[in-house]
């Protein structure tokens, strides 16, 4: 399976700068990510906080073992 560039960390941070004004194609443009992507990383992460974030990763990785 492949790996992912961006930890939930950086996902949640440039989900604030969309939350903050920033236009999702700039967005895109900025970090190499496709506005779809970002759109995804919303219905995933949503208003979570980055403890929240490393916890779902957590939950993830112990279900799949």
């Amino acid at each position: 399976m492949r790996g992912t560039r961006f930890k939930p960390e950086h996902i949640i941070a440039i989900l604030r700068e969309a939350k903050a004004g920033v236009k999702l194609s700039e967005l895109s443009r900025k970090h190499g990510v496709s506005e779809a992507t970002i759109y995804n990383w919303k219905a995933k992460y949503g208003d979570m906080t980055v403890s929240e974030a490393r916890r779902l990763k957590q939950l993830e990785r112990r279900t799949v073992n």
